[in-house]
């Protein structure tokens, strides 16, 4: 029975996470080994994060954040403007029947866990924390 049948609504299935890997995978191995004619990805390393791929396999979503935080919105601009290509790319190294269409999107779950550490470290955590503690 198919996840979407169930009604259970789990999340993703063992095959959208093994093609999302795959295909996060290919992205890496393109961005470090290929030449992408475009000057703002020029010397950039890139980091991949995540890869979601839709209940279908036709549509992918991938995290990405450039190294140092640096030109990050302009690093999602030219990744999205380049997409064609790097289909094509990831056409050649992962075996799919349908190459999904590629969307790119910043990556900001390292800001969230950056704002969550925070809150945590706050003084008014610690100050609830030792009230429990003594209770």
């Amino acid at each position: 029975m198919s996840v979407k049948s169930s009604g259970r609504g789990r999340g993703r299935t063992q095959r959208q996470l093994r093609m999302g890997e795959l295909i996060r995978k290919a992205l890496s191995d393109i961005l470090v080994r290929d030449h992408i004619a475009d000057s703002r990805l020029e010397g950039m390393m890139i980091t991949i994060s995540e890869v979601r791929i839709s209940p279908d396999l036709r549509n992918v979503t991938s995290f990405v954040l450039p190294l140092g935080g640096k030109n990050q919105e302009e690093v999602v601009d030219a990744l999205n403007e380049n997409r064609k290509y790097l289909r094509g790319q990831v056409s050649r190294l992962v075996d799919i029947k349908y190459t999904p269409v590629l969307n790119f999107e910043l990556d900001t779950s390292f800001d969230n866990f950056s704002r969550i550490d925070n809150v945590l470290h706050s003084p008014h955590v610690a100050r609830d924390l030792e009230k429990r503690d003594e209770d």
